[in-house]
């Protein structure tokens, strides 16, 4: 994956490009993404990827102008509107499954092929959601992913700890992401977005892990039910981390939005 940048009203967003094809922008979650996301290169093989950074994350500065969800969903959509593209296929996963849905929601003559991946947004009483801001990292990977330790090993790829200045700068970009999630999924990732689900035109699939324990399957059903003819699929021996540890679901699901 290659990195450019893009000028939009608010700020410059960094963002990665790669493969070929039809065009298709893919939202990360607050986990954020990089270029050697399996997901990305998934995808890449199929499809021309854009993948922005949201604010706060790689190398995509914070912008405090930017203080709700209609904020973060206008910016968003001002980023593929300076990438240049026509109506491309919108994946989103977890937080960037929400903007994602909000984008095909307030614009919905905008967004035609619409992919949620285990999507914030929604609040289900009898499924209340962790708050993944009170986890400690050692508690994240059992919410996270179906195989705990395998994920928490891929979370801990790359990552040395031992080394001063690296901690320092991984706990300060951290802090910086969280900040940035905390301003649409604190104290609850609920903003009003199950009344404005009926509004979405975009032909719709909803990919949920059965075993998600972050976003539990139920959500996935909420979705798909409140979405006008969405589809939804549910992929087995899979956690909240879909995207990582079954890509190739992934690809499956947003290939069948023809």
């Amino acid at each position: 994956m290659q990195t450019r940048t893009v000028e939009t009203r608010r700020a410059p967003v960094r963002c990665l490009e790669g493969g070929s094809g039809p065009p298709l922008v893919y939202l990360h979650g607050a986990m954020g993404t990089a270029p050697g996301d399996p997901v990305l290169g998934a995808l890449a093989s199929r499809w021309h990827v854009f993948a922005p950074y949201l604010p706060g994350y790689g190398d995509t500065e914070t912008c405090g102008e930017l203080r709700d969800m209609l904020d973060f969903t206008l910016h968003t959509a001002d980023v593929v509107d300076a990438l240049g593209l026509d109506d491309p296929i919108l994946v989103g996963h977890s937080m960037g499954g929400m903007i994602a849905a909000e984008m095909a929601a307030i614009a919905p003559h905008d967004v035609s092929r619409l992919a949620l991946i285990a999507p914030l947004g929604l609040w289900l009483d009898d499924h209340p959601i962790p708050d993944v801001f009170s986890l400690l990292p050692y508690e994240m990977p059992a919410y996270l992913f179906h195989a705990p330790e395998a994920g928490a090993k891929q979370m801990a790829s790359g990552l040395d700890m031992d080394d001063p200045e690296f901690l320092k700068a991984f706990l300060i970009r951290n802090a910086r992401q969280m900040g940035m999630a905390g301003k649409i999924l604190f104290p609850i990732p609920e903003r009003g977005l199950a009344e404005r689900l009926y509004r979405i035109k975009a032909r719709t699939v909803v990919v949920q892990g059965q075993s998600d324990r972050l976003v539990p399957p139920p959500y996935g059903e909420a979705f798909a039910a409140a979405i006008p003819g969405a589809r939804l699929v549910v992929v087995p021996e899979v956690g909240h981390m879909v995207a990582a540890e079954k890509p190739g679901a992934v690809v499956e699901a947003v290939a069948g939005l023809r």
